[in-house]
């Protein structure tokens, strides 16, 4: 039985029409002969076999877990269901996009918006936001804690990746809050969307773009990350 029904089908191949540049998912699910519980594996892979059936533009590759652990951990994927967003073309690129957890629900226009950031390679960011990613020297780990029944965590889930989408630095996580409770309760996530930068710097709900930055540009000062990570080891005892 399909996900996706005519009518959304339909909607989703309007959207797809205004892809200017190839796009590739890379989906790694269940483990070799069920090696690895994964509840929503197959959900995943086929909610993303539907969408790529929809554009000459997608294309779809999927991975075994277990099997290709040396490109997962390459990709740092580390759960499952993973879907990873990169350019395709004669020069693929990762851009540190990343879903872990079916993005269904609201998360599901997220996925869409995303394709066609990519293909249009325009993440839509301030000058004074592109800037300041530009200072970046280090590596910066967004995660954005969802459910898919939340109407205001796509916004912080794309601003999310668009800033990775901007950044070689900058790898950004959608992670479905349900599917993986030991990382809900160790950040603390209480309520939805919670977005979690170097593990330290946690912002509740969907801040605008200049907040976010505020936050993330933490991680340049060396001597209030140490302070941070000092605090956050305190409250994990």
């Amino acid at each position: 039985m399909a996900l996706l029904n005519p009518q959304v089908r339909e909607q989703v191949r309007n959207l797809l029409l205004g892809m200017e540049h190839p796009v590739k998912l890379l989906l790694f699910t269940q483990g070799e002969g069920g090696a690895i519980e994964c509840d929503f594996c197959a959900e995943t892979r086929q909610l993303a076999e539907e969408i790529t059936a929809l554009s000459d533009k997608l294309t779809l590759e999927i991975y075994d877990f277990v099997r290709d652990k040396a490109l997962a951990d390459a990709l740092k994927v580390d759960k499952i269901p993973a879907l990873i967003l990169q350019s395709d073309g004669q020069q693929p690129q990762d851009h540190g996009i990343r879903f872990f957890g079916i993005p269904s629900g609201y998360e599901f226009g997220t996925l869409i918006e995303d394709i066609l950031m990519i293909s249009r390679r325009k993440p839509d960011l301030s000058l004074a936001t592109m800037q300041q990613l530009a200072r970046l020297d280090r590596p910066v780990h967004i995660q954005v804690f969802v459910t898919p029944t939340c109407p205001y965590c796509p916004r912080a889930v794309m601003l999310a990746h668009k800033l990775a989408f901007a950044s070689p630095w900058i790898t950004a996580d959608m992670v479905e809050a349900s599917e993986f409770p030991h990382l809900a309760n160790r950040y603390h996530v209480y309520g939805v969307p919670r977005t979690v930068i170097n593990d330290v710097i946690h912002i509740e709900g969907a801040v605008p773009e200049e907040t976010l930055m505020a936050k993330l540009m933490l991680v340049m000062d060396d001597q209030v990350m140490e302070e941070l990570k000092r605090s956050w080891s305190r409250s994990q005892l």
